[in-house]
């Protein structure tokens, strides 16, 4: 016997109680996926993208890392970007952190880890552009709040720079790009302040996103 039998039974409740209250729906999802969304965001298991935005199954198509990283080389974000935009057309990609990454507190503490240290490099990258931000915080923990905000912006400004979007805003694809950030102990999103269908609107929203971010950065 299967030592997730607990799992395997929780599906099959719940199989069920969706075929009762929505007979057709697995036929339905079966035969298609047609999401308007693409929800980059972190792998924390606190996080589940459907659930707190109330979607049901084949609203959203969803890529996780570890502290939401885009990154010009991962290959496996790169497709996941390609296949939504061109195949499924989404119309918006989320680019959606979360306050307390452990990713984001990891990269900032800069204390050896492995080879997820490679990875959470990039993490720390944008804590060095934004140094002077970060430094004029006198507590941590918002400090690493402000990173985990500065993390979404930087990682959205990255998807912005991609070939895929930049080919699908200049073919006159519909798509816009957002940067959220989600608070665990209150379940609420929060919108950052990018919302762009251009690389100019992106030029408009960016400064000003940063900004304020070093306005919070000044009430801590």
């Amino acid at each position: 016997m299967s030592s997730l039998r607990h799992l395997l039974d929780s599906n099959r409740e719940w199989a069920a109680r969706v075929r009762g209250e929505h007979p057709d729906f697995f036929s339905e999802l079966a035969n298609q996926q047609a999401p308007r969304y693409l929800w980059i965001g972190c792998a924390d298991s606190r996080v589940p993208a459907t659930d707190i935005t109330d979607l049901q199954p084949g609203e959203m198509f969803v890529h996780r890392n570890v502290a939401n990283v885009v990154v010009h080389t991962d290959l496996n974000c790169l497709s996941v970007l390609q296949y939504a935009i061109e195949a499924l057309k989404v119309e918006h990609v989320l680019v959606v952190g979360h306050y307390g990454c452990g990713g984001v507190r990891a990269a900032y503490a800069g204390k050896p880890l492995g080879l997820i240290d490679n990875w959470l490099r990039h993490v720390q990258d944008v804590a060095v552009k934004h140094e002077a931000i970060l430094a004029s915080i006198p507590d941590v923990d918002a400090r690493v709040d402000r990173l985990c905000e500065l993390n979404v912006i930087e990682q959205a400004v990255h998807v912005a720079r991609t070939t895929i979007v930049q080919d699908a805003w200049n073919r006159g694809q519909p798509l816009t790009l957002h940067a959220w950030i989600y608070r665990l102990n209150d379940g609420l999103l929060r919108d950052l302040g990018i919302e762009a269908d251009s690389l100019p609107s992106l030029a408009d929203h960016y400064p000003r996103a940063v900004a304020a971010v070093r306005a919070a950065a000044g009430n801590s």
